[in-house]
């Protein structure tokens, strides 16, 4: 949960924030987008550093980096200190997360238990994040910006002092980590993430398509040398179950959508209805409720159910949603409210489900690894759908944004850039205007949520097609497909 506010809560302190460091554009850029950059490039390397050292020692040592790294970010004294601090807490955030999934596989050997405790873990997770501008608005009205970071330390220290009485050790007798390999995953994985980010920012230009070349190289260069190793950082042969392989791409899909969805649909609250982040915030419990909702009661279902099969029947009602948010006008904002909820349904659904899939699809002293997978699979959706819909959105806005004649190059230019460009020029502008400029907006939204729910209709036709042979969660009689052992012999150089 805490991870979960972290990435939202931002968001809404970033005015206040902004006001006092006086970050530039560029800066402010970093200081948003850091945190998720650090975190999707060290989780292979985490996931697995956790199997070799102890899984309940990585979360301890995690959890008093994360800590510390928070403390540090609420007293950064300039922009450029608070991005080297956002930067430690996505190191120390890439700790935590796989660590905490794979305690749970491992503590949890009953499918139906392991399902539900997956999906508890999935819902505090989302619920961290849909709670983040609430408490985020509370924080700064009561505080100052730092005071959001400095939630990590009360929760580090129940971390701590409960981890070592109830939280059971868990390792995997291995050798040393390939150092090698984990230089690859970074080279690989950093350079996509900022292709991505770039790419939502400025479009896809020569830096972006540079960063995607090197990262592609890097992750050619990493999968080749995993195959040769008889010890690997991540083994790779996991792809060659079906299962596995179909579970990621439908976390890569719901995610992606979800991720681009809730990046515009909390902007439209705020931009086009003129909600404040704290009411804005609130609208978004219902939607939070529904991702409740769908990740503790699919493990239920699917103890009766085939999961692939409750899986892509919570896809097929989440298309609900984009059609509503497909039909959204600018006055719109219970539909669209509505139509985010059958979004996060569908999310809690697949989020539980899913990633329960891939980490039980793995043997047990690969979880670390495979939950490390399923997260960044999961952050790069995010992080695709941002950049991809995103894009779309400001596409089709500075297509029909038009500019009044009166305004100044530089306002002009302000206000075809973006609604939040609008918003800010709103004392300059007539009424119809600054309508205008909404009812772009919402067509962007309008198109990338008819986008969205292409790519979830391919995602619930790819779990009935691959993944509707799983039994029910529980069943006796229920087969996994077996996955490809490691080879123990190899280059270890």
């Amino acid at each position: 949960m805490l991870l979960g506010l972290d990435v939202t809560a931002l968001y809404l302190v970033a005015p206040s924030l902004a006001a006092e460091l006086n970050p530039s554009a560029a800066e402010m850029l970093w200081i948003m987008d850091a945190y998720g950059f650090f975190i999707a490039g060290f989780l292979i390397t985490m996931g697995t550093l956790g199997d070799r050292v102890g899984r309940r020692r990585l979360l301890m040592i995690g959890v008093t980096a994360f800590a510390a790294a928070s403390v540090f970010a609420a007293f950064a004294p300039s922009a450029l200190w608070l991005i080297v601090a956002r930067a430690l807490l996505g190191v120390a955030g890439a700790t935590l997360m796989p660590s905490t999934l794979s305690l749970i596989s491992n503590m949890f050997t009953d499918v139906r238990q392991r399902a539900l405790a997956i999906g508890v873990w999935a819902t505090m997770f989302a619920l961290g994040m849909a709670a983040g501008p609430v408490v985020g608005g509370a924080l700064v009205a009561g505080f100052w910006w730092g005071a959001v970071f400095l939630i990590a330390v009360p929760v580090a220290v129940l971390v701590l002092a409960g981890a070592p009485a109830l939280l059971p050790e868990y390792r995997t007798p291995a050798g040393r980590i390939d150092l090698p390999s984990a230089a690859l995953s970074l080279a690989a994985l950093l350079p996509i993430v900022y292709a991505i980010k770039h790419a939502a920012a400025h479009g896809v230009d020569l830096q972006a398509s540079a960063a995607l070349l090197v990262g592609g190289g890097a992750a050619v260069a990493f999968v080749r040398r995993q195959l040769r190793l008889s010890e690997p950082l991540l083994d790779v042969k996991l792809f060659a179950s079906r299962t596995f392989s179909a579970a990621l791409s439908v976390l890569l899909i719901g995610l992606a959508g979800f991720g681009g969805v809730m990046f515009l649909v909390t902007q439209y609250l705020q931009l086009v209805e003129g909600l404040s982040p704290t009411t804005a915030g609130l609208w978004m419990g219902p939607p939070a409720l529904a991702m409740l909702i769908g990740a503790i009661g699919a493990p239920l279902l699917a103890g009766r159910v085939a999961p692939g099969v409750v899986m892509s029947g919570a896809l097929a009602l989440s298309l609900s949603g984009y059609v509503l948010l497909a039909l959204a006008g600018t006055d719109s904002k219970v539909s669209v409210v509505a139509g985010f909820a059958f979004v996060y349904l569908g999310l809690g659904v697949i989020a539980a489900l899913g990633t329960d899939i891939v980490v039980g699809a793995a043997p047990a002293e690969k979880s670390g690894s495979a939950a490390a997978l399923s997260e960044t699979v999961q952050e790069l959706g995010i992080a695709a759908g941002v950049a991809l819909l995103g894009s779309l959105t400001t596409v089709i806005y500075r297509g029909k944004a038009e500019a009044p004649a009166r305004l100044s190059a530089a306002a002009a230019d302000a206000y075809r850039d973006s609604l939040s460009g609008a918003a800010s020029l709103a004392h300059q502008l007539p009424a119809p205007a600054l309508e205008h400029a909404r009812v772009a907006f919402t067509s962007g939204l309008n198109t990338a949520a008819v986008v969205a729910g292409i790519g979830v209709l391919a995602a619930a036709l790819t779990c009935f097609t691959t993944l509707r042979h799983l039994r029910p969660l529980g069943d006796a009689d229920r087969v996994t497909e077996p996955v490809a052992s490691t080879s123990t012999s190899g280059d270890d150089r």
